[in-house]
């Protein structure tokens, strides 16, 4: 990738993840910002909705941070098992060790009532939801089948360790970070996932335009000293 198509990908990905840590922060912790709108403190609202895009921004560099990590790790699985049946296959087995592990480790200790095992159960249903539409989506956009186990790895296994940040506090208000935190991370990773070939694309077909335009300029300056 190109370092102008780098830096477009990290930055989308950057108002990615912080519009929907806003949106989803206002719907998430209504209770927080509700005061604020009833005593007209406008000023203090829009400083916690910044607040709010500013984590997004965070945990957008987290995914990105993670992201790049998963493929220097496929490319060193693809290595080590040789062939990508092989590797799926280990990529399936570490998918189930991390959901039993956010089950029993993670989810486990929190859960005091059926209601905060619903609210969990309902976070890993989304996550898992979300892997497998996004890998649905890889399928359609490549036409690859075999991306799927990848694609799902990527947003369970990836997903999950980036999201350790929030499951791992006990403090008293931690479950409105934990479901605030998954949704942005969610969505970029999604977005890095679905659209990396298409800037990956971008950057060769930039790459070519600047050889056109180097070789232009080379005729040019050949045929100005053939003319002088």
């Amino acid at each position: 990738m190109t370092i102008r198509n780098w830096v477009k990908f990290f930055f989308v990905a950057m108002i990615i993840g912080g519009g929907v840590t806003g949106v989803v922060g206002i719907i998430v912790r209504w209770d927080f910002f509700q005061p604020y709108l009833v005593a007209g403190e406008f000023g203090e609202f829009l400083a916690a909705f910044a607040w709010m895009i500013l984590l997004g921004f965070t945990m957008s560099v987290i995914a990105q941070a993670g992201f790049f990590a998963y493929l220097t790790l496929h490319q060193v699985g693809m290595n080590i098992f040789r062939t990508l049946t092989l590797w799926n296959w280990v990529q399936m087995l570490l998918i189930l060790i991390v959901l039993i592990d956010l089950v029993v480790f993670r989810f486990a200790p929190g859960a005091e009532s059926a209601g905060d095992w619903l609210f969990y159960i309902g976070l890993l249903l989304f996550l898992i939801g979300a892997a497998i539409a996004t890998g649905i989506k890889k399928i359609k956009m490549t036409q690859k089948p075999h991306v799927l186990v990848p694609t799902i790895f990527f947003m369970i296994v990836v997903t999950s360790l980036e999201w350790i940040i929030a499951l791992m506090g006990r403090q008293g208000n931690i479950d409105t970070y934990v479901a605030l935190l998954l949704f942005p991370i969610v969505a970029v990773n999604a977005f890095q996932v679905l659209m990396l070939p298409k800037f990956n694309a971008k950057s060769e077909q930039d790459r070519k335009k600047l050889e056109v335009r180097r070789k232009a300029r080379k005729e040019a300056e050949k045929q100005k000293q053939a003319n002088a």
